[in-house]
């Protein structure tokens, strides 16, 4: 089953479903990656999808999952890639994390046969967590705060190249606050010009907006706990400029995660809880596409379901994942430890 008939069925009490219905489940495909954690994910549509996790690993599939190609960048197995942004099957941006030059970005434009290292960071003090795209050349990358304030970097041409943005426009940072490189969804643009940040670590949980491809920022709290190192909003997902998802909570195993998700209908200007948040930590989200009522969000511990906008979540599935993706000819995918990729189905 494809992220088009979730809705439908989940609707449905499972005493009424007929029994040649199975439950929307993640059925996991072969990546022949045990050792490698898959934190970036990038969902082109049912059939192609690129990866991006620990070991500088790259893999890419054409047909579903059945097989996946080892498309790596050479040289780049110290890297550690977090977020992965593809165009089609050919195209794609790829971002290493890690202080001072362990931040790269790279870009393949033939499905990764070669890559071209297009940034390196050289300045210590910078801490590269996400990027994002708003179409096929404009696109941002976001650092852990330098001099106080929130770093961007900026491309026009596809990711070929990129430059630092001036932080006029951006906010001071809270003490403590940074972004976190767990999903390749703490920096994520909807329509032309809008892109928001999400942050933790500081006395309160925010999420930043750009409504002119990062100039210029405004922040709002939201209402997922912070205050600690290992607390804050994680990931974002918007279904349009206004109405938008966020996830997070404490990513220790032995931390209770109270109101791990809220949602805004004002672009972000004001956030609300969830009235029955998913029960522990969550690292991705993603709305169902050309839905305005349903979104999935997965972490270690399972994966929740919203079929009424983010006001309450429930588990459909136990199985650690740590982002997910849905693409625009419906369907959804999901990526995590041990080597785990997985495509929606039932």
């Amino acid at each position: 089953m494809c992220a088009a008939a979730l809705a439908a069925l989940t609707a449905v009490p499972a005493e009424a479903r007929q029994p040649e219905h199975r439950a929307p489940h993640w059925e996991l495909t072969d990546t022949s990656a045990p050792a490698v954690r898959f934190r970036g994910l990038s969902a082109v549509s049912r059939n192609t999808a690129w990866l991006a996790g620990t070991q500088g690993t790259v893999l890419r599939t054409t047909d579903g999952g059945a097989n996946w190609r080892d498309v790596s960048p050479p040289g780049a197995g110290e890297l550690q890639f977090r977020d992965i942004e593809a165009f089609d099957a050919r195209r794609a941006v790829v971002l290493a994390i890690g202080e001072g030059e362990a931040s790269r970005v790279y870009r393949t434009d033939d499905g990764g046969a070669t890559w071209t290292e297009s940034f390196r960071n050289t300045d210590e003090r910078a801490f590269y967590d996400c990027l994002t795209f708003f179409d096929r050349r404009h696109g941002l990358a976001m650092s852990d705060p330098v001099d106080g304030k929130f770093r961007i970097l900026s491309t026009g041409d596809g990711g070929r190249s990129w430059k630092v943005l001036p932080n006029e426009g951006m906010p001071a940072a809270l003490p403590g606050e940074a972004g976190f490189a767990a999903s390749g969804q703490c920096l994520v643009a909807s329509g032309r010009k809008d892109v928001w940040l999400a942050t933790g670590g500081g006395a309160r949980a925010r999420v930043l907006h750009s409504a002119d491809r990062g100039l210029t920022w405004t922040a709002t709290d939201s209402p997922i706990p912070a205050g600690d190192p290992a607390r804050g909003v994680f990931a974002l997902a918007f279904r349009d400029r206004a109405h938008g998802l966020a996830v997070g909570g404490d990513y220790r195993p032995d931390q209770a995660s109270p109101q791990a998700a809220a949602r805004t209908a004002d672009a972000g200007r004001t956030w609300r809880p969830a009235d029955r948040p998913p029960p522990s930590y969550r690292s991705g989200v993603a709305w169902l596409p050309h839905s305005r009522t349903v979104a999935l969000a997965v972490g270690p511990t399972g994966t929740d379901l919203t079929t009424d906008g983010g006001l309450t979540w429930r588990t459909v599935d136990t199985g650690s994942y740590d982002t997910v993706d849905c693409t625009p000819d419906l369907a959804c995918w999901a990526a995590g430890e041990r080597g785990r990729a997985a495509r929606l189905e039932g």
